[in-house]
């Protein structure tokens, strides 16, 4: 079992930043693939961001690539969201995922990852 427990979110002015992180305990974290994925009121959870076991290896979809990075801390069990250039589209519940991989590449579908946080709110006014 893992438990994931995210932090961080908040709200925000459009343009602003945030970074939200997430814990993870109760596996050895180097050997779990790290998602960030979101949903907004009324729409499908999507997936945001991926890395890999080792950090070598991340993953974006297109309207956050260039504004968000994920990154992760093996030593801390930590895996980050900085998201800056914040867009009132991004407004969502954030979610941590992990999934027990060793190999690439990294998914993007919800029904891959084994584990899930309980999620942080971010908000973004106009």
């Amino acid at each position: 079992q893992v438990q994931l427990v995210e932090s961080g979110g908040g709200l925000v002015q459009a343009g602003g930043s945030l970074r939200l992180s997430c814990v993870a305990s109760g596996r050895t974290f180097s050997s779990l693939t790290m998602g960030w994925f979101r949903q907004a009121p009324g729409k499908e959870r999507e997936f945001v961001a991926g890395i890999s076991w080792s950090g070598r290896t991340t993953y974006y979809r297109d309207s956050v690539k260039g504004r968000f990075t994920i990154s992760r801390d093996n030593a801390k069990n930590t895996v980050y969201l900085q998201m800056n250039s914040l867009k009132p589209d991004d407004t969502a519940l954030y979610y941590c995922a992990a999934e027990v991989r060793l190999s690439l590449p990294i998914h993007t579908a919800a029904s891959d990852y084994d584990y899930w946080g309980q999620g942080t709110q971010v908000t973004v006014s106009s």
